[in-house]
């Protein structure tokens, strides 16, 4: 497994991160594949408190119990869930994220959140407000770093300026190349790093059937899917050379893929083992790459 050093951070995170929100409460080999992935150099597990109300925190801590010292936790915060379980509301506000935090920690089962992430943003957010209980949470021990998951440039561009934040979680793919255009060449400047999910499209670019994805057409992210069919090889399938592809970018560290199976902990595993691919290996196809506008 090959590590990089997440931006302005000392965390040396493996190039896969294991995406925890796969995985449900009732599924039985939860303990088996977090292990197995750290068996396997995978050091960066990342949720939310969002996924299963909690659950998934909870059921991470316990696979983590008695291997804390391997690993690296990300968890993220600002989507607060309704008093009677029915949907949630952001709540990016201090004295949620101070409250939040005490909760994520003990379902966690831990002292200390790694990486402790903004799930989510708009530009009319209190900012200053969000960066501060970050700061305090920092100064105080419950986290080591901070960071925030957006694509949108303008709320990326605020946290940039005003904060400390160490990393971006955003989507980036074959079918979503959005941060090219504006937020990567930001990131690299600041040496913040990104952490890219969605990297095989939800499967559309790992053998599942087309359909519209983004603003491309079925018949477009079929082309996509056929060009990256058209690149495997014996000793690589189309879920991993989506993953390099996304790996290969100066400004990402790691991908953060989703894992719910031995089967995708292996491909993911495999993808980071052998990240180049030579210009022949990348997929070509027509498509226009477009960067939509209203993420701005």
């Amino acid at each position: 497994m090959l590590y990089k050093i997440l931006g302005r951070s000392t965390l040396n995170i493996s190039r896969i991160g294991f995406g925890c929100m796969s995985l449900k409460p009732e599924q039985k080999n939860f303990n088996e594949l977090i292990h197995s992935a750290i068996d396997h150099h995978i050091n960066y597990f990342d949720t939310a408190d969002l996924y299963d109300k909690g659950m998934n925190e909870t059921l991470l801590g316990k696979a983590l119990k008695g291997k804390r010292e391997q690993v690296i936790i990300a968890t993220k915060v600002g989507n607060q869930w309704r008093s009677d379980g029915n949907g949630w509301d952001w709540n990016p506000r201090k004295d949620h994220i101070m409250k939040a935090v005490e909760e994520s920690l003990q379902r966690l089962q831990t002292d200390y959140i790694d990486l402790y992430q903004l799930h989510g943003g708009i530009i009319a957010d209190p900012f200053d407000e969000t960066i501060e209980a970050f700061e305090k949470l920092k100064k105080d021990g419950k986290i080591r770093f901070y960071g925030i998951s957006s694509i949108r440039p303008n709320v990326i561009h605020e946290f940039v300026k005003r904060s400390g934040i160490t990393s971006v979680m955003m989507q980036y793919s074959l079918l979503d190349r959005r941060p090219e255009e504006i937020c990567f060449p930001l990131l690299l400047e600041n040496n913040i790093g990104v952490l890219a999910r969605g990297t095989v499209a939800g499967g559309l670019l790992a053998g599942k059937p087309a359909k519209i994805y983004l603003n491309y057409s079925e018949k477009e992210v079929a082309t996509m899917s056929k060009a990256v069919k058209m690149t495997a090889t014996a000793g690589r399938n189309e879920a991993q050379i989506a993953i390099s592809f996304a790996l290969q970018h100066p400004a990402v560290t790691a991908a953060v893929v989703g894992i719910r199976t031995m089967e995708q902990l292996n491909e993911a595993i495999h993808a980071a083992d052998n990240i180049s691919l030579s210009q022949n290996q990348l997929p070509t196809n027509s498509l226009q790459v477009n960067y939509f506008q209203e993420h701005r």
